[in-house]
């Protein structure tokens, strides 16, 4: 193992969770130490091991894949996609239209994870259709920008984590704050795999403090394993392959979670408690995860 591999997994099991009960609490307790790392998916990695709760965790892995999506993100930042009728590219409606040097953006976002601790919006909005397409772009939009309203809200599990309706009404923004690229192709799209690799990072960093603060050996070595996994898929190409290999990696991470599971029920505790009640977030997004590894399957030659 060389060293650049070794030492992230080195920090990991010497990590030590700040004592905070708050998004923003965590995050400036542990921003330092994770901008220290140039690669996202160790600063995930590395997240996680400093968290103590899976929401935090969770944000250190979706933070770092907002990163990766793109780079020079500066403090906390929320993709803002899903609309009334879902995430769908012929759902997007939320409009970014000419107007005078720069543009304008109108519309409404429905459920934005973290948005309402956000400094940062990453819109996905509409330029209108071509070829019976919706098109779309990506704005980048100060949280604070005029005409911004952002309406915090509560999910079921995972009450660290915010989510937020956000409104936008005639949004000034310019040139520069549009990002390079196709909305969807670019951003949109591959963000789920960015996504699910980030938070798979930052779970099995997590895991690992919960082992090491307990001093359970033997579910370590293979969660550091796993880690080398997400390193090395961070880094694939976007093929059949890796797509099926993350779903590889998804499933060994939920029978590693279920086995400490067992060992933890023996001698539960808060942190055990926080636990059950947000493990629900690793089954989110589940049928999209099925449909990728069977779209990677189908592009296989059998």
């Amino acid at each position: 193992m060389d060293a650049p591999t070794a030492a992230p997994l080195t920090h990991v099991l010497d990590a030590r969770p700040p004592a905070t009960d708050t998004l923003r609490g965590w995050w400036d307790a542990t921003a330092r130490i994770r901008s220290t790392w140039p690669l996202t998916i160790d600063r995930a990695l590395i997240g996680g091991a400093h968290a103590d709760r899976l929401g935090f965790a969770f944000a250190g892995g979706y933070a770092a894949a907002l990163h990766a999506l793109v780079p020079g993100l500066d403090g906390i930042a929320a993709l803002c996609a899903t609309e009334e009728g879902g995430n769908h590219p012929s759902q997007i409606k939320t409009q970014l239209e000419k107007s005078g040097l720069g543009y304008t953006l109108t519309g409404t976002k429905k459920w934005a994870t973290v948005a309402s601790e956000a400094s940062s919006l990453l819109v996905v909005a509409s330029i209108g259709e071509s070829d019976g397409k919706n098109r779309l772009r990506v704005v980048r939009v100060p949280a604070m920008a005029k005409g911004v309203t952002i309406r915090a809200s509560a999910a079921p599990f995972i009450p660290e984590i915010p989510h937020a309706e956000v409104e936008l009404d005639h949004v000034l923004v310019t040139e520069r704050d549009v990002l390079p690229g196709d909305g969807y192709d670019d951003y949109l799209k591959p963000f789920r795999t960015v996504e699910d690799l980030h938070v798979h990072a930052a779970l099995v960093g997590y895991l690992v403090g919960v082992c090491r603060r307990r001093d359970w050996r033997e579910p370590v070595e293979t969660l550091l394993a796993l880690a080398v996994t997400t390193r090395a898929l961070a880094d694939a190409e976007r093929a059949p392959a890796t797509h099926l290999a993350l779903a590889g990696l998804i499933e060994l991470a939920a029978r590693t979670a279920g086995e400490i599971e067992t060992r933890w029920a023996a001698a539960p505790d808060d942190e055990w408690t926080r636990w059950q009640r947000d493990r629900g977030l690793l089954k989110v997004a589940g049928s999209a995860r099925r449909a990728r590894r069977e779209r990677a399957w189908s592009m296989v030659a059998p």
